[in-house]
């Protein structure tokens, strides 16, 4: 089942993040509160695919108006190649479609070769005509990556 995130999931999504390997986990943007705001920012966009009672899926979704931006993609490696990550990026793109959002973008780190095979095989771009850049304006928003 494919439905909206609401911040009751957070507990098992983030439970769920914990198992993917190289997944890198923000501090205070994945915290609870983190996920809160984003969620009330971009309502009914965030989706969780509920598998045997849990979560087995989810994708941070929202926009800035302009552009949407999907955000930790995955769903656990028990439930993969079942269409579960599809079905989440087909709802998010139904909620995004209905903001009248007309592109879409995410980032997937280079070395996330299982993540890069599945936007490649589902008809996303590689951009590979532009430079990502960031700029850090908390240094308390630490990055850890699972590497187990």
């Amino acid at each position: 089942m494919i439905r909206a995130m609401v911040i009751e999931d957070y507990d098992e999504v983030r439970s769920l993040w914990m198992t993917i390997k190289g997944f890198g986990i923000r501090s205070v943007d994945d915290s609870r509160e983190g996920v809160e705001a984003f969620l009330k920012r971009n309502p009914g966009m965030s989706v969780v695919a509920i598998e045997d009672g849990r979560v087995a899926g989810s994708i941070l979704c929202g926009h800035d108006g302009r552009r949407g931006c999907l955000y930790h993609v995955c769903v656990a490696e028990a439930y993969r190649m079942r269409g579960i990550g599809k079905a989440m990026v087909v709802f998010c793109m139904n909620a995004l479609k209905e903001e009248h959002i007309n592109k879409v973008s995410l980032i997937a780190f280079t070395k996330n070769d299982i993540g890069n095979a599945f936007w490649k095989q589902i008809g996303w771009t590689k951009r590979e005509d532009l430079n990502y850049y960031d700029f850090v304006l908390n240094e308390d928003n630490i990055t850890k990556f699972n590497m187990e």
